[in-house]
């Protein structure tokens, strides 16, 4: 049946795989499927992640910390979602969405959890001081694009690479309806950055962190296989040039391969658990935009 023809019930029930590559752990009821404990390391932060856009946004985060002289050393510890990894009871526990990434704080009397990348990076911005600006009217303009992102880029961002990459079916209406709110939001930071150097003004921040592995990734030309051409990614000019400049950062680079087992298997790192498991990754092959 075509999906011109469906017609939904008046009372839906869930009785059948929703279909395509993550059918298998889709489901319309939250909880833990088995009970599985977290492992965890010698660090005070535990994450708990895979390098999905998501994920990228906190390991970038915490290379950044350590590359500016903070004590954030870490245990980044892969969660296969492919696999139904986050419905284990210990997982879940942190996270009770069950949706990477995930990161238990051990530094005080009593562990802190903390989920929703957005909320991590800005936990661990006021924990250390860091990459979210002092003055009031900057940090205010870095929280704005920091809520748009969390806003719009898993839902529209997130909602296109489904129906152009993975959905078992080509539903031209889904299409179009995604990339064309897709393109709106690369409008709307292109005409931000082509007054701006960065996303809070002239400062590098958390706002920066959480847009780049969504927005400037796609426009890379580096996630949902040529879906750059598709939008034609070339014409954002400012976002290019912004993708460039926050890549060429070498925290960026190291924190995008952790927790990473896809791509290039010269650009992969499973798990972190010092800064040396990364020196190893990046001394075999230099990275790429991804």
């Amino acid at each position: 049946m075509s999906d011109t023809e469906y017609t939904p019930p008046r009372v839906w029930v869930w009785n059948k795989p929703s279909g395509g590559q993550f059918a298998s752990i889709n489901r319309p009821i939250a909880g833990p499927t088995h009970d599985k404990d977290l492992p965890v390391g010698s660090h005070p932060l535990q994450l708990y992640s895979l390098a999905t856009p998501n994920g990228v946004k906190v390991t970038v985060m915490l290379e950044e910390l350590l590359a500016a002289g903070h004590d954030a050393e870490y245990d980044a510890w892969l969660i296969k979602i492919g696999d139904g990894e986050q419905f284990g009871s210990g997982f879940v526990s942190v996270n009770p969405n069950s949706k990477i990434p995930a990161l238990l704080d051990r530094s005080g009397a009593e562990p802190v959890r903390v989920f929703e990348s957005g909320s991590i990076l800005l936990y661990l911005a006021e924990k250390f001081g860091a990459f979210l600006p002092k003055n009031p009217a900057a940090r205010t303009q870095a929280l704005n694009w920091l809520f748009w992102q969390m806003g719009s880029a898993p839902y529209l961002g997130g909602g296109f690479g489904h129906f152009y990459m993975y959905a078992p079916v080509k539903i031209e209406y889904a299409i179009d309806r995604f990339t064309m709110e897709i393109k709106r939001q690369l409008d709307v930071l292109d005409r931000h950055l082509a007054d701006n150097e960065f996303m809070a003004g002239r400062e590098y921040s958390i706002a920066d962190m959480a847009i780049w592995p969504w927005y400037g990734v796609l426009v890379a030309g580096k996630i949902y296989g040529d879906s750059a051409t598709f939008i034609e990614a070339d014409g954002y000019t400012n976002v290019l040039r912004w993708q460039r400049q926050v890549f060429e950062r070498p925290a960026v680079k190291r924190g995008r391969i952790v927790n990473r087992v896809f791509g290039d298997e010269n650009e992969q790192l499973a798990e972190r658990h010092s800064a040396a498991d990364i020196d190893a990754v990046l001394a075999k092959k230099p990275a790429n935009a991804g």
